[in-house]
């Protein structure tokens, strides 16, 4: 496999990192009927593709050992009961993904047949009335842009060009959307065939970000105190140490708890169907919080797990997200998925527009405050830019830094001081550039096993153009 640049490595080649230890063969092929099940269910119902796009950018250049199962293990689409079921072994169901209106996908567990859709949580919350084409950005989608100068637009137009065009920013690149904003509007954007403004596609650990986010409006409500150790109810016994991790410290990836590996690869929840307060609440201390980096997927899941204990109604945490801070700013084409026990997986499954997160882009550079209102704390956008803690150790003199759910960039990386990025695998990129007014959002389907895209050199070039 080819090694991805060191600013590529913190960007999501951890997450790449095999699991120690394989598992038997028959678990590794009920994962991959997971995984084949999960994206077809989102690709087809939260992002209305046809299966055979699904096939060619989702369930392609993924995980090497899950590839050539998912491949060929054999799909059923249920387009009116709104599943998706791939068959694996001859004696147990097949694996079955769900979908339902407003939280995307549920996988239901290993050995589960369709009986358990109906225990799976719906959201009962709807989205505001009216067409969001019809507000005016970034509320909704008109008159979202303008025209840069014509020197100006030339030089731009020629750097999102070379973002289209396979190998420029990495050997496995594959882009599907660009966007530039300036001053509160688009001044580029383009999308490949068969995606526009309205087709979104996972974000993978870009979801970190929007967690960071959710979180930001519960401490703005006074639903729970960052500083605070963490509400997780599995850690409440007696004498358990890990009560005194703090939100803050899940946030930072500094809690010390044990994962499989850097980058927490998290397959057990995100294809093998296991449950958030199953799975990612049973890891034990391994260093003291605090004192080391590790970029993990749990520290998320765990944050999130709290934030639902600290509101206790169901229905209010499902809820949450999107009246609290998604419907707020315009994120109609947004969706948050679940597992089957209806905890949020905000640390990856999330489907989004490159609108939608520029909007959230937009809500940062303006320190929280949306049309007049204050939806995050008072600093809350320096807060999650600024490293704080145990921090990635150093691999080179383009290494980022990590704030809260937020990789941090400077001078140190070619970029103005103050930059902050959102970054997922496959090559989702939101970076926030506060000197200059700009967010560059670029997404794609890159491919595991080869470098992924840039981001880096591509948003020293868009800066470049704008100038």
């Amino acid at each position: 496999m080819p090694a991805p640049s060191r600013w590529l490595a913190v960007a999501g080649f951890f997450a790449l990192t095999p699991i120690a230890g394989a598992a038997p063969a028959p678990h590794s092929v009920a994962l991959a009927a997971g995984y084949k099940a999960a994206f077809l269910c989102s690709g087809v119902f939260d992002a209305g593709e046809t299966e055979a796009a699904v096939a060619a950018d989702d369930l392609e250049g993924t995980y090497p050992e899950y590839q050539e199962a998912v491949r060929t293990l054999p799909a059923r689409i249920d387009r009116e009961a709104k599943t998706v079921s791939v068959a694996f072994d001859d004696h147990l169901p097949p694996r079955i993904a769900a979908w339902r209106p407003g939280l995307g996908c549920a996988q239901l567990p290993i050995g589960a047949g369709p009986e358990a859709i109906a225990v799976l949580p719906q959201l009962e919350a709807r989205p505001p009335a009216g067409d969001p084409d019809a507000r005016r950005w970034p509320d909704g989608d008109r008159d979202a842009t303008v025209t840069a100068p014509a020197d100006e637009a030339r030089r731009l137009d020629a750097v999102v060009a070379r973002a289209f065009t396979a190998g420029s920013y990495g050997a496995g690149d594959k882009t599907t959307a660009v966007l530039v904003v300036r001053d509160g509007k688009i001044i580029a954007e383009r999308y490949r065939d068969g995606y526009d403004l309205h087709r979104p596609q996972r974000t993978w650990s870009a979801a970190k970000s929007i967690t960071a986010s959710v979180l930001g409006r519960a401490a703005a409500l006074h639903v729970l105190t960052i500083d605070a150790p963490a509400k997780v109810p599995e850690w409440r016994h007696p004498g358990d140490p890990r009560a005194a991790i703090t939100l803050a410290q899940l946030m930072h990836m500094n809690s010390g708890l044990f994962t499989n590996g850097p980058g927490n690869r998290t397959d057990e929840i995100y294809v093998g169907g296991g449950a958030v307060t199953q799975v990612a609440t049973s890891m034990p201390l391994e260093a003291a919080p605090g004192t080391r980096f590790r970029y993990a997927n749990d520290d998320v899941l765990l944050a999130a797990r709290a934030l639902r204990a600290e509101i206790g109604d169901d229905r209010r945490y499902l809820a949450f997200p999107y009246q609290e801070l998604l419907w707020r700013i315009g994120m109609a084409h947004t969706t948050l998925e679940t597992d089957w026990q209806g905890n949020y997986v905000l640390s990856s499954q999330v489907w989004s527009t490159a609108r939608d997160l520029a909007r959230l882009g937009l809500l940062y550079l303006n320190d929280g405050v949306w049309s007049g209102d204050r939806l995050l704390p008072d600093g809350w956008a320096r807060f999650v830019a600024t490293p704080a803690g145990a921090q990635p150790e150093p691999a080179g003199a383009d290494r980022l830094g990590y704030g809260a759910l937020f990789w941090t960039a400077g001078e140190r990386q070619g970029l103005p001081d103050g930059t902050y990025a959102m970054l997922g695998n496959r090559g989702q990129w939101v970076v926030i550039v506060p000197a200059r007014h700009i967010i560059i959002v670029r997404r794609g389907f890159d491919s595991m096993g080869g470098t992924q895209f840039d981001g880096r050199v591509f948003a020293q070039e868009v800066l470049a153009a704008t100038q």
